[in-house]
């Protein structure tokens, strides 16, 4: 937060340098024992059996730390997640990459990694929706499902022995992102968590926190799963009904204005914390969009210096604020 490249008058330096000196004695407050620099002891109980990960070694009987970071605690395993760190993919991360090549019955993904990451034909439901084998065909036609420049969102699914990274999208909430905004900001603003999928009701966008550093704010599309509805059991006048509707959806693409408008506020939100160094967070996301429009503020002018102090003014009165019901 140090490093803000923002041209701010006197008073806005004074009011954002305040603002970044309590938020910097709040999370010394908070994390006396957590932040650590390199050769720093790390505090263990060493009558219990520790297990010494990523960033730690053994030093004269101490646990020391080998990296500049955060001390991470998963029942008896200690280890350092280091700060500014590149994305490295675990196992079940949800992650937005952009399609850069379509090669013989896969697609190759960028996502913000050292290495490509590769989704195969056979790892993602088929627009028909019914399991079935792969065919020559469903190769041939692999352009109609993803072509190049194409924003998708997959699940990591493993690693082969060559260090390529596999992912899967056989889930209907997986698959193609259209009608909104790619964002990219440093992987470690991006907290692992159970939902990384969100739906913000009151502003009609979906907003998709990809643990590689890709952010997609995009309108609400409805998921449907195609296997739950019987095509046998409908009659044909249903059939023709759906078809009909379909066709209208299909000449309706236009996105509302008012979505627009939300989709580029929310996205601007985005930028600001992450220029301010701020974690991103659904609720913080909310505040930062609800605060923008309480000030009557038009989209251009969340990216003034102005809104970037008021945003850290308000961060560092929400931090001591739960500070204080702790």
């Amino acid at each position: 937060m140090r490093g803000l490249q923002l041209s701010l008058n006197k008073n806005q330096k004074l009011r954002v340098e305040r603002a970044l000196e309590q938020l910097e004695s709040l999370s010394l407050k908070s994390n006396s024992d957590a932040s650590v620099t390199v050769a720093d002891n790390i505090s263990v109980d060493c009558e219990d059996a520790i297990l010494k990960g990523h960033g730690t070694t053994e030093l004269d009987g101490r646990v020391v730390a080998t990296l500049c970071g955060v001390v991470e605690r998963v029942n008896k395993l200690v280890y350092v997640r280091a700060l500014r760190a590149r994305y490295k993919p675990e196992i079940g991360d949800i992650i937005v990459g952009r399609v850069i090549e379509v090669a013989p019955k896969r697609w190759r993904l960028e996502i913000n990694f050292s290495q490509d990451a590769v989704l195969m034909l056979s790892s993602m439901n088929l627009p028909d929706g019914i399991q079935r084998r792969r065919t020559a065909i469903d190769e041939l036609n692999m352009r109609s499902i993803f072509e190049e420049n194409d924003v998708i969102c997959a699940e990591v699914r493993g690693f082969q022995h060559d260090g390529c990274l596999h992912l899967q999208a056989r889930s209907q909430k997986y698959g193609k992102l259209e009608r909104g905004q790619l964002l990219t900001i440093p992987p470690y603003l991006v907290k692992k968590r159970k939902q990384h999928f969100h739906h913000l009701e009151q502003y009609g966008i979906d907003l998709i926190l990809g643990c590689n550093g890709y952010v997609w704010v995009g309108e609400h599309v409805e998921v449907k799963d195609p296997m739950l509805v019987d095509q046998s059991n409908k009659s044909e006048q249903q059939i023709a009904d759906a078809e009909n509707s379909t066709s209208a959806n299909e000449v309706e693409t236009c996105t509302p204005l008012e979505t627009r408008q939300n989709i580029c506020r929310t996205a601007n939100a985005i930028r600001v914390l992450s220029t301010l160094g701020f974690m991103i967070t659904v609720e913080v996301i909310t505040e930062i969009v609800n605060l923008s429009t309480s000030l009557n503020l038009d989209i251009h002018e969340m990216l003034g210096p102005e809104f970037y102090v008021l945003v850290a003014e308000k961060e560092a009165e929400r931090r001591s604020t739960l500070r204080k019901k702790r």
